[in-house]
């Protein structure tokens, strides 16, 4: 299983991290991908300045609420 971490820090917090969030949990839904992807909320990936953090595949993203969609089909569909 694939795990996709959202940080819910302060600064991430602030520029819509649960609204990512909700955005991802919607698309795992939508693709039936429960099974395959773990969606985590988690503390801080180092990239405070980037807000929105994501961490998958050792790497980390900087997502919006307004782009959240376009991120998933872009970057986790094609690895799952």
């Amino acid at each position: 299983m694939k795990k996709l971490e959202v940080c819910i820090g302060s600064a991430c917090h602030i520029k819509g991290s649960y609204n990512v969030i909700n955005t991802f949990q919607q698309m795992l839904e939508e693709y039936q991908l429960g099974d395959r992807v773990e969606l985590c909320a988690v503390f801080c990936l180092g990239h405070c300045t980037q807000a929105v953090s994501v961490g998958f595949e050792g790497a980390v993203y900087s997502v919006s609420p307004e782009n959240a969609r376009k991120f998933f089909k872009t970057k986790i569909l094609p690895k799952v």
